[in-house]
């Protein structure tokens, strides 16, 4: 799995078969404009998939006890997203892998609502439906 986050939250996920430079590089071409800087922890699959798309990386090495660098590349948005995700994951006791997306997109939905989820509002993103969409039932 591979989450994406900018700086304004905006959250981006995808179940990965294999998690190489090809498979993460065709992912992060799907979203990343080409003038972006991607930060990331260590990862030597990530760094070569920056690289094999054209785009500027920068490289935060947590093991070592750097955070931020420069004053501006840092990975704690997108790692506190993973714990949130895993904190509310937790709850269901391990989910079926054919299931993963619903349950990221069920996340995302959530993460971006923040305390504003109405249920008549989860029902209407659940069908794919706008908040000003009528729903009828018949």
């Amino acid at each position: 799995m591979l989450i994406c986050r900018d700086r304004n939250g905006s959250t981006a996920d995808f179940i990965l078969k294999k998690a190489d430079k090809i498979s993460i590089g065709t992912a992060l071409k799907s979203i990343m404009a080409s003038d972006a800087v991607l930060c990331t922890d260590s990862s030597k699959a990530l760094g070569a998939a920056a690289r094999k798309i054209g785009i500027v990386h920068r490289s935060i090495n947590l093991a070592t006890g750097v955070r931020v660098v420069a004053k501006v590349y840092h990975v704690q948005n997108v790692n506190a997203y993973d714990s949130r995700l895993k904190e509310w994951m937790r709850r269901f006791h391990g989910i079926a892998t054919r299931y993963l997306a619903n349950y990221l997109g069920w996340r995302r939905m959530i993460d971006q609502a923040r305390d504003s989820l109405a249920p008549r509002a989860i029902v209407l993103a659940a069908l794919g439906m706008h908040h000003d969409q009528q729903l009828r039932v018949t």
